[in-house]
């Protein structure tokens, strides 16, 4: 039978009820408030931090140095080789451009100077000539604006966009049809007699000195060009040479090592890439000797002389031009020097005349100096012998035009070869500094070529031997950790 609980009164020893559990509520919405308790955990350390403890645990082992070693080793070697194949790469293209870019652009620039003042010439001897110029003088006018012409569009094939050389060519290219164009006019007037053909001839030729300005600048810069590749092929590879040096000192330095903890005098990949190293470097320093000394000798002994030589047909294309123009002006132009009874007239052209052979005599002597065989030095004495006989003529010459003898004067100056003109000498002293300026090619292209040929396959085996010593390297240190397996 139960009873049923009277009151509310708990029966005495019976636990009091509790409240039921509040179940947990989930955060209203909107943003949290983090606690303020700072995180004490470990700060994240870098990778380079890392690194550096793990290289520097790994280095208090022996295995662990031994792959410091290696990779360090390995490391020079390849670094010596990218040098090598860097500095040698940029030298033998300068070389290269030398041979076979700058120098030849050089003697176009040359060759545009003396077509422009022979064809300079041929025209004012034609001219002097009157309705009896002969058939040669005119074809020599024609071939020589002619290849004026070729060389220029080849000088501006390989000039460089916005260049000054492009510039100046591009001058001369306006300015010689407007040359060519004078000198028919004059001739048109000079073979009817008219007084204005010399007008237009002294015009035209006054044009052609502005022309031939511009064409010695030509000059001027592309054998600057050469100058700066000749600088930039020649000097030594001190940053190659020192990065050789640096590896094979540590390859050394890591066999004694291995000889001291060891007692063993050979490892056989360190060894091979000592010897690897050595033949880079020797090969790098012996190679590089043998084509600076041979570019120094296509310089010295064939690019001044070039120079010089080039310097005189330029002088004697001058002074022959100016001695025809001395009689095609007859006396019309002129300067007046000194005052009071010091006072002089002088012909413009008579006195540019001098000023050249001046020139021409000082440039002849430094070419003989220049030249080192005798080969070279025949056509330089053939010249100056004729030089010293046109002296004599042109003399002869203005005293018959002092004289009044204008015929006289013109058969001295362009009269056939009998009565010995000045024009003969010039022809004579023309062709022996041709055969002096092709002389000198010759020596330049043999000297330089064998400068140039001294660097063939240096890149690619510096490249290939840096990578076998980098392997030997290697293969040598991990010879010596296979002992701690």
């Amino acid at each position: 039978m139960t009873y049923q609980q009277k009151g509310s009164t708990a029966p005495p020893g019976a636990p009091a009820p509790t409240m039921p559990a509040v179940p947990p509520q989930a955060p209203p919405p909107g943003p949290q408030v983090r606690s303020a308790v700072p995180d004490t955990g470990p700060p994240r350390r870098t990778a380079w931090a890392e690194g550096v403890d793990q290289l520097r645990a790994a280095a208090t082992t022996e295995p662990g140095r031994l792959r410091i070693i290696g990779a360090v080793l390995a490391l020079l070697v390849v670094a010596f080789g990218a040098v090598t194949a860097w500095q040698m790469t940029d030298r033998s293209a300068a070389a290269d451009d030398v041979l076979h870019s700058s120098q030849p652009l050089s003697a176009d620039a040359a060759d545009i100077y003396r077509s422009l003042a022979d064809a300079n010439t041929a025209a004012s001897s034609g001219f002097l000539a009157g309705g009896q110029e002969t058939k040669a003088s005119r074809d020599l006018y024609e071939k020589d604006i002619n290849n004026a012409a070729e060389k220029l569009v080849t000088a501006a094939a390989n000039s460089e966009p916005g260049s000054a050389s492009e510039k100046t060519i591009t001058k001369l290219n306006r300015l010689l049809p407007e040359y060519k164009g004078l000198v028919e006019r004059a001739r048109a007037n000079n073979r009817q007699g008219f007084p204005l053909g010399g007008a237009y001839l002294r015009y035209a030729n006054s044009k052609m000195q502005v022309m031939l300005d511009d064409a010695e600048r030509l000059y001027t810069v592309e054998n600057q060009h050469l100058r700066a590749d000749y600088d930039d092929a020649t000097p030594y590879p001190w940053i190659a040479i020192g990065a050789g040096v640096l590896a094979i000192g540590g390859l050394a330095w890591a066999q004694h090592r291995n000889y001291r903890r060891t007692n063993r005098v050979l490892n056989h990949g360190l060894v091979a890439a000592t010897a690897a190293s050595t033949v880079v470097l020797l090969w790098l320093v012996v190679g590089h000797s043998v084509a600076r000394a041979g570019l120094n000798d296509s310089y010295d002994n064939a690019v001044r002389s070039l120079n010089t030589l080039n310097d005189a047909r330029i002088a004697s294309l001058k002074a022959r031009g100016n001695e025809n123009l001395t009689l095609v002006a007859r006396g019309a132009e002129t300067r007046t020097e000194g005052t009071g009874t010091n006072k002089r007239t002088l012909d413009v052209f008579d006195e540019d005349y001098k000023k050249q052979m001046k020139d021409l005599t000082a440039k002849l002597a430094a070419a003989e100096g220049l030249a080192d065989d005798s080969a070279g030095m025949k056509p330089v004495k053939d010249a100056t012998a004729n030089m010293e006989v046109w002296k004599d003529r042109h003399d002869e010459a203005r005293t018959q035009d002092n004289l009044g003898n204008y015929q006289g004067a013109l058969d001295r100056v362009i009269g056939s070869d009998d009565k010995k003109p000045t024009g003969e000498c010039f022809r004579n002293v023309d062709a022996a500094l041709k055969a002096a300026i092709d002389h000198e090619e010759t020596e330049f292209k043999q000297a330089a070529g064998d400068g140039r040929g001294a660097m063939n396959g240096l890149v690619v085996g510096a490249a290939v031997l840096a990578v076998l010593a980098a392997a030997g390297a290697v293969l040598g240190i991990g010879r010596r950790l296979s002992e701690y397996r």
